[in-house]
Order: C-alpha cells, then structure tokens, then sequence
C-alpha cells in the first residue's frame, strides 16, 4: 500500500469521502475511483456499470468495483444522467488499478445542477480527510 503522500492526487478533480473522484469536462462530468481507492482495493477484478440512460442522484450508489479483496459500492458525486461508461472495464477492470484517471475512468454525467461540484472537496482537503 502507498504512503499518503505517494498518491496520485491531481489538482484539476474533485473528491468525495467515498474516494470516488468527478472531473467537469465541458457540458460532462467524468466519475471514477480515485489513487486512494483503487490502491485499497488492491487488483481490480470486475467493475459493475449503470447502463447509458440511467439517471441518480447525488450520493446514490451507481455501480461497484469488485477486487481480489472486497466489494465496494460507488457512489456518484453529482445529481445527473449516464451519458456514457467505460466499457473497456468489461474486457479490462485492471485499467482502474493502471489508470484510474485516465484509461480507468468509470462514467461520464450529464449534471443537473453542476454547482453540486462545490460540495466536494479538492486535493488539499482530501488528503487532511485521509490523515485523520
């Protein structure tokens, strides 16, 4: 397991206490597990999907990511509809573990409200969280 500091925490996505993280990307918002998570978690073994279409709200559990370890439910950090998921998850859950930013993002939301991004917190906060 990585020390805290070792964590790939970027500075330009938000975080939740659930160690889900959301990046607003024009009109979009992308959702996945953050560094943290992903490194709790251990080897990512299947990752459950919401279908394109579905609609949550904030704080609702939309999916879960299932390693070696455990099963962890996910929790959406902003009020919205499915607009797309990354189903190279299906063929390839190990991207969380190998990319969880980049290849191994999880969904994309069409906000409701995209000032919902406010209640979230950003890397400095989210890291006095994991400190205790």
């Amino acid at each position: 397991m990585k020390e805290i500091n070792d964590l790939n925490l970027p500075d330009d996505v938000k975080y939740t206490k659930d160690h889900e993280w959301a990046k607003q990307d024009s009109d979009t918002v992308t959702v996945g597990i953050n560094d943290y998570a992903q490194d709790q978690l251990g080897e990512i073994v299947f990752v459950e999907l919401p279908e394109v279409g579905d609609a949550f709200s904030e704080g609702d559990e939309f999916g879960s990511v299932e390693s070696v370890k455990a099963v962890s439910e996910m929790y959406i950090p902003i009020s919205g509809e499915i607009v797309q998921i990354n189903e190279a998850l299906e063929d390839a859950p190990e991207l969380v573990n190998e990319s969880c930013y980049d290849n191994g993002w999880i969904i994309k939301v069409k906000p409701d409200d995209v000032s919902e991004l406010d209640n979230l917190m950003d890397k400095a906060a989210y890291l006095d969280m994991l400190k205790g």
